[in-house]
């Protein structure tokens, strides 16, 4: 199981870093769209700094301190600056996965999470669905910031056995 949702990971962290490249300028990232509430360089940095801190730092011990608020108030990255970022989470989720023992998966996530206290397993599964969630919405935000209909190919099966973002 844990194979899988780092598989799961490997996937969406590089159709994020794919998604990131999409923009055709950095500008573009930070670019206002009616009915978006939210950037798409705003979403990339809430991505990150959700899987550094619930995986990285959480199960991982890796010393990541999040700032969830900069996360939606920061507007001047770089596409190559998230990049990097995506590719620090990743290595991060990936190390936090490798020495996770298959038998810590039914027992409660270090932390409570929204008033609950969910097993690591169902906490990893919930950070999954919310890592792709978001990936919609920032897929929806380029192509309505760019006009570009180009798809990233977001969710493949076939991106589940490919090696993760090129920044590992």
């Amino acid at each position: 199981m844990i194979r899988d949702i780092a598989a799961l990971f490997r996937r969406d962290l590089a159709t994020l870093e794919r998604e990131i490249a999409a923009y055709p300028d950095d500008a573009s990232l930070w670019r206002e769209v009616p009915g978006q509430p939210i950037l798409g360089g705003n979403l990339a940095l809430h991505l990150i700094g959700n899987l550094r801190h619930f995986i990285g730092a959480e199960l991982g011990q890796r010393g990541f301190v999040r700032d969830r608020p900069l996360e939606f108030a920061q507007r001047d990255l770089s596409r190559e600056a998230l990049i990097h970022q995506v590719g620090l989470a990743a290595r991060e989720v990936e190390a936090a996965l490798a020495s996770l023992e298959p038998t810590r998966l039914d027992e409660p996530y270090p932390i409570e999470l929204a008033g609950t206290h969910p097993s690591i397993g169902a906490a990893l599964l919930h950070l999954c669905t919310h890592l792709t969630f978001h990936l919609g919405q920032m897929d929806y935000h380029r192509r309505a910031a760019t006009g570009d209909n180009a798809s990233v190919a977001p969710v493949s099966l076939t991106h589940l056995a490919q090696p993760g973002p090129s920044s590992l």
